[in-house]
């Protein structure tokens, strides 16, 4: 059943929370809304590239990024251009303003929560929307912290806490989502589940869509234009591809099932009430730096982390979206 809000809505913004290529996550939910429900949806994500497209620890901050225009506070509108300016790295949100002819909006996160749904606030208001989408691909937005594969918790985080103050800042209604339940190889589905579960005992389950095939054959086209793993295996298993395969070249293993080709939706306050720990943890952060922290306090090693690591340790980062 989809989620009132969702059906309601003329204009969406949907984002990609985690990173990468979680805007390609984000767009089964845009087009769902725009080729079923006749909304003109706004896509976008965050300006954190993983290792393999830009080797700079973290999110890159707004001023750093080139061709890009304003909207709020550590809130841009990207287009195919949109680029670090000292590298000329492209962020996925610029090549998904290239595949879309329409601007996207990159979110800054080195800023804490609260300068991140002010933000947002006034994003909404400059393109109009009427609702906003955080969509995480794989579920570890609601991670406890003590999952054995957990490997990118912090940007997840920091977005959902976002979302939390955001609806209570703000009269604009906020949703929250887990499209590609287990596909990115960190949390299970079986331990998604158990999370969602916790979210629905809090009341703050609200509904699903599965993939179609216009909306999956849209994707198939992100996909070859937008390096991402996590949201290809979400198609495949919609195109009836299950079991253990491999990703971030052969590092880590995917149970891929049918739900995979769903996206969950939930309130984030009720989350942050029960599963989404890590979200609660970072909830007062000023910024990035003091989030990595608050999930140090937890015994959670974040993809910040293992991005500074990486070149000291010669390991592969485990967590490109």
């Amino acid at each position: 059943m989809i989620p009132a809000a969702l059906g309601q809505a003329r204009r969406p913004l949907c984002l990609g929370i985690g990173g990468g290529g979680d805007v390609v996550g984000a767009l089964a939910t845009a087009e769902h809304c725009r080729l079923e429900l006749g909304a003109r949806p706004v896509l976008g994500g965050v300006s954190w590239e993983r290792r393999p497209i830009d080797p700079q620890p973290g999110p890159r901050p707004s001023a750093e990024i080139a061709d890009a225009r304003p909207l709020g506070p550590a809130v841009l509108a990207a287009g195919p251009g949109t680029r670090v300016r000292s590298s000329g790295v492209r962020f996925a949100e610029s090549r998904m303003a290239e595949l879309l002819d329409e601007e996207t909006v990159l979110v800054d996160v080195n800023e804490g929560p609260a300068t991140i749904a002010a933000g947002l606030r006034e994003a909404a208001a400059a393109l109009r929307c009427d609702l906003v989408v955080f969509v995480d691909v794989g579920g570890d937005v609601l991670a406890h912290g003590e999952e054995p594969g957990l490997g990118s918790p912090l940007c997840d985080a920091l977005l959902l806490a976002a979302a939390v103050r955001l609806e209570e800042e703000s009269e604009l209604p906020v949703l929250a989502g887990v499209f590609g339940m287990g596909c990115d190889g960190e949390l299970t589905p079986d331990e998604v589940l158990e999370r969602l579960a916790e979210v629905e005992a809090a009341g703050g389950l609200d509904g699903s869509l599965t993939l179609t095939d216009p909306v999956a054959n849209r994707l198939d086209q992100a996909v070859a234009a937008i390096p991402t793993e996590a949201s290809a295996m979400a198609v495949r298993a919609f195109r009836g591809q299950t079991g253990l395969t491999t990703i971030r070249d052969g590092r880590r293993t995917v149970d891929l099932r049918p739900i995979a080709a769903d996206t969950y939706f939930f309130h984030p306050r009720p989350a942050i009430r029960s599963a989404a720990r890590l979200a609660a943890a970072v909830m007062d952060a000023a910024g990035l730096e003091e989030a990595n922290e608050a999930l140090h306090d937890l015994g959670v090693y974040t993809e910040l982390d293992w991005e500074r690591d990486a070149p000291h340790t010669g390991t592969p980062s485990q967590t490109p979206q």
